[in-house]
């Protein structure tokens, strides 16, 4: 661990690993960012054997993402051990899933819909199970995931050791997850009465008119002194709506959420992972455990329902120590739960601003550049080829995801083209001749 520059321990890690060391059942909370996947993780590489080519760790997530970053730390941390993790989503091709699950992978990482296919058809085996593990269990656990997630606990030997891990741990999901475990231990690695959010993360309300929300986002935006920036939307549409608003002008941007083809989300998240891309709209699927370097500000364009989806969205940005920003807009309908949300979170000593895109207060609090400038900035770090209009960043060219104006023509469109530009018999096409008697 401290050759990939992991060294000093995190609160839930110094009291957790003990603990599953042991083979004690644990209910681990702690604030988002703070290590809870190595707490874990290398439990799981220490007890793995990998000398055994069975399934002997199982790790359910609620979300595809966060499904293949919780498979590459347990590799990472598993590397020198010999240890491999294979991750189960859908929307990926199921076969070369079956070849890694009949080969022998030790330890599964997979979300409770595709996992539940294995299952059903044979290729995943539990019965040389040891660990289980719900990462995000507040959310495996609502009602959305908890059919899947049964039939999932009832294919697993009585006799495994349960951990359970999210930031956010209600007491009704904590007596639901006490009948999948042995006596747990609960670890809260925060003293009572501690903030659920990051110290480190400043937190900024707006009260935004619906109409200028957009402007007011843009501005933000235009911060000279950010790096990457997280915009959540409520709902898919919404996404839509914002990423075409924000490539029409000129900003690097991709969306994230539930229906896009799993190899376009894998794809976006490359990109704004390696900084092609600075700004990511997305739902809530990218809301649970991501953690992206970089990440300095968080932007709820909606406000989020309640204080734990509040939680989860701002806990990306502030991770592992660094500082960050979390900026949520409240609009006039929103009101009463931006302030559910605040009292609930000891967040009312900093008031509600109410701002419009052209207000001093924002150009104060981000050092933000005069709009024309900042658009002339964005036009001389994009000077990329032309994209087609309506085409979103990191989306591709063509195809099913482009918009429907834009979509190609159809295989059978196509050939009734040709076969109309196509010279018919008896004629001669442009540019050629007609061959002569003496040429025949």
């Amino acid at each position: 661990m401290a050759r990939v520059g992991i060294e000093h321990p995190f609160p839930i890690q110094i009291l957790c690993l003990p603990l599953a060391l042991a083979g004690v059942d644990l209910i681990g909370q702690a604030r988002t960012g703070t290590g809870k996947t190595l707490a874990f993780g290398i439990p799981i590489v220490q007890e793995v054997d990998p000398e055994q080519l069975e399934v002997q760790a199982l790790v359910v997530v609620p979300t595809r993402e966060l499904c293949l970053q919780v498979a590459s730390d347990i590799d990472t941390a598993g590397r020198d051990a010999g240890v491999r993790a294979v991750a189960i989503v859908g929307g990926r091709p199921i076969g070369p899933q079956i070849v890694a699950l009949t080969e022998g992978a030790q330890v599964v990482v997979g979300t409770p819909g595709r996992l539940l296919d294995h299952l059903r058809q044979g290729h995943l085996r539990l019965g040389a199970l040891r660990i289980l593990v719900l990462d995000e269990a507040d959310e495996m656990l609502d009602l959305g995931f908890l059919p899947d997630v049964e039939a999932i606990i009832a294919a697993t030997p009585a006799h495994r050791q349960t951990m359970l891990f999210s930031a956010t741990m209600p007491k009704a999901v904590v007596a639901l997850a006490r009948r999948y475990a042995k006596r747990p231990t609960f670890v809260h690695a925060e003293p009572e009465g501690e903030q659920a959010t990051v110290p480190a993360t400043r937190q900024l309300f707006f009260r935004v008119h619906p109409l200028n929300r957009f402007q007011v986002l843009c501005r933000i935006l235009d911060m000279p002194a950010r790096d990457r920036v997280a915009v959540f939307r409520r709902t898919k549409r919404g996404v839509e709506r914002t990423i075409k608003g924000l490539v029409d002008h000129g900003y690097r941007a991709g969306a994230l959420h539930g229906d896009m083809p799993q190899v376009i989300r894998e794809k976006v998240m490359r990109q704004f992972r390696k900084g092609k891309l600075d700004v990511l709209v997305c739902t809530d699927v990218a809301a649970r455990g991501l953690d992206i370097a970089g990440l300095s500000h968080v932007i709820n364009y909606d406000t989020p329902e309640d204080d734990r989806a509040y939680v989860h969205r701002i806990g990306r940005t502030g991770r592992a120590g660094a500082a960050g920003v979390a900026v949520t807009f409240v609009a006039w309908n929103e009101e009463d739960t931006a302030e559910l949300i605040r009292r609930r979170l000891d967040l009312t000593d900093e008031p509600v601003h109410e701002v419009y895109s052209t207000s001093p207060l924002l150009t104060e609090l981000f050092d933000l550049p005069t709009v024309e400038a900042a658009a002339e900035a964005r036009a001389a770090a994009s000077p990329a080829p032309e994209r087609r209009h309506g085409e979103q960043a990191g989306a591709p060219r063509a195809g099913a995801d482009a918009p429907a104006h834009r979509r190609p023509r159809s295989a059978a469109r196509r050939r009734r083209r040709r076969r109309a530009d196509a010279p018919q018999a008896g004629t001669v096409a442009a540019g050629e001749q007609r061959p002569s008697a003496a040429a025949g």
